[in-house]
């Protein structure tokens, strides 16, 4: 089979529009031609070029990589020859003087490859893996170890899949402005005691702040049951939709309560912070006063909270109380129709901080086997309990795992008893990003009222009737939880488990 080159001759050239040839084109193109029929008629051609893989050649040039440049790349160290406009190659010549085998295509293809352009000219480059454009992480270790090209150009598309998972600038108002509260009330603590000490490096405060702080930490506002600065429109504020609906929480009940009684509910689990007994108990923002009507509820919380400056009229005006025993009592003998107590109500986290520290997603274990002391109060103050079950509380925020780490967890415990709180080693996701920070999970929490179990007021109570109560008890928060596991727990990882 001919190679039809172009014709030489200045005659012939100008019959077809051809440009005259030049003496050293028509001498390398009559090397070229004289190399490839030696090769045809199996002639060793000794005085040929080197020929590269593709089967063009090309002269030396001081440009050209060397051949340190090639090695370990699966090539011939030859430089390649340019492929001239207009030249035209026989079929034969590529597959008997560069044809690749497949070993030889598989360890070409990962490192080198050429383009050529209009005029022939070639351009190599080190050629990326067959994932460059899908897997950028993965194509980036592997890079390493082969001495591939690292996607480089792909990183932006790492971070989505990245261990940290930033927001998308494009949120709704409406989410942010939910995130923001959740934020604030999550930080209120904090935040109040930063704006007191910023107002005490301020002099011309001090005449205030002084009869302040003594009035907070003398105050029984927070245990004399009076709740005067309570403020309902504070509570029915909306802000506190928008901090209900960032999980979002609901508020669900089994049953109407009478008002002409008066109750203590007993809240499940503790969970970190206890958003869901916020968010059902301390605002309006899930209908309490629509699903119990008639009834006053109260949240309770460490009196250590109302000694804090500014975070106590926060509180106050959220209608929060003291969880301490006077508190209680007060509570639930003053105010109502009756004026001892009728109508009523109090919310108080059975488990409390050591509760906290079982709080982990998929789990619910609650601190209630030796926890009798709520039932006395109700038998004291002759207030019905109403078991409440939180499905979700425990899910909105990780916590370091007990088993993994027991010295930590002594050492929370050890806190506990000797401080009277604990702190427990949480994270969650972030303002910015979903998988870092103190923000708690969008994970929906569930709050499921149950039934009331009635009690006999006696001002001292049998201990086998505070049993007999407490077993009640227990067997009604059963029963809420296995008649709304399979509706509100859906991916948990164990049963209801109840320890100490």
């Amino acid at each position: 089979m001919s190679l039809n080159p172009e014709p030489s001759q200045p005659e012939e050239r100008e019959a077809h529009n051809l440009a005259p040839k030049s003496y050293a084109e028509a001498a390398e193109e009559g090397t070229l031609l004289h190399s490839h029929t030696n090769r045809l008629n199996g002639v060793k051609e000794t005085n040929a070029r080197s020929v590269l893989t593709n089967g063009s050649s090309k002269p030396s040039t001081p440009q050209e990589p060397d051949k340190e440049q090639y090695e370990g790349s699966g090539q011939d160290s030859t430089p390649r020859s340019p492929i001239r406009k207009g030249h035209k190659r026989n079929s034969s010549s590529r597959s008997n003087g560069s044809k690749k085998t497949k070993k030889d295509e598989h360890s070409n293809s990962q490192m080198y490859e050429q383009y050529k352009d209009g005029d022939g000219e070639l351009l190599t480059s080190v050629k990326p893996s067959d994932n460059y454009e899908k897997e950028p992480r993965q194509d980036k270790e592997e890079g390493k170890k082969k001495g591939q090209l690292v996607p480089g150009r792909m990183a932006g598309a790492g971070w989505q899949k990245s261990s940290i998972r930033f927001a998308p600038l494009n949120v709704p108002v409406q989410r942010r402005l939910q995130t923001l509260v959740v934020l604030m009330h999550t930080l209120s603590i904090a935040l109040s005691l930063a704006s007191f000490f910023l107002l005490c490096g301020v002099p011309i405060f001090w005449p205030i702040l002084l009869p302040y702080l003594i009035y907070v930490l003398f105050s029984n506002a927070g245990t004399s049951g009076q709740l005067y600065y309570r403020n309902e429109s504070f509570r029915r504020s909306s802000i506190w939709s928008l901090f209900a609906s960032y999980f979002p929480a609901r508020l669900h009940r089994s049953e109407v309560l009478p008002s002409t009684r008066k109750y203590i509910f007993g809240y499940h689990p503790h969970g970190i912070i206890s958003h869901g007994a916020f968010a059902a108990f301390a605002t309006e923002a899930l209908g309490f006063s629509q699903l119990f009507p008639g009834i006053k509820n109260t949240l309770l919380t460490l009196d250590s909270n109302f000694r804090i400056p500014l975070y106590r009229e926060y509180a106050l005006r959220m209608g929060l109380a003291s969880v301490s025993r006077e508190s209680c009592e007060n509570i639930l003998s003053k105010g109502g129709p009756n004026g001892e107590g009728m109508g009523r109500a109090i919310t108080i986290v059975i488990g409390g901080a050591r509760e906290s520290l079982d709080a982990r997603p998929g789990a619910m274990r609650l601190v209630l086997g030796r926890r009798k002391g709520f039932v006395k109060l109700a038998i004291r103050t002759g207030a019905d309990l109403v078991p409440v079950l939180a499905f979700g509380e425990n899910d909105i925020y990780e916590q370091v795992d007990a088993a993994e780490h027991p010295r930590v967890h002594r050492l929370q415990l050890l806190v506990k008893k000797l401080m009277g709180f604990t702190v427990p080693l949480f994270h969650a996701r972030g303002v910015f990003n979903y998988d870092v920070g103190m923000m708690p999970y969008r994970r929906p929490l569930n709050v499921v009222v149950g039934r009331p179990i009635k009690v006999m007021q006696n001002a001292h109570p049998d201990k086998d009737y505070v049993d007999s109560v407490h077993a009640e008890y227990v067997k009604e928060l059963i029963r809420i939880w296995d008649g709304w596991k399979d509706t509100f727990a859906k991916d948990r990882k164990e049963e209801l488990e109840i320890i100490e």
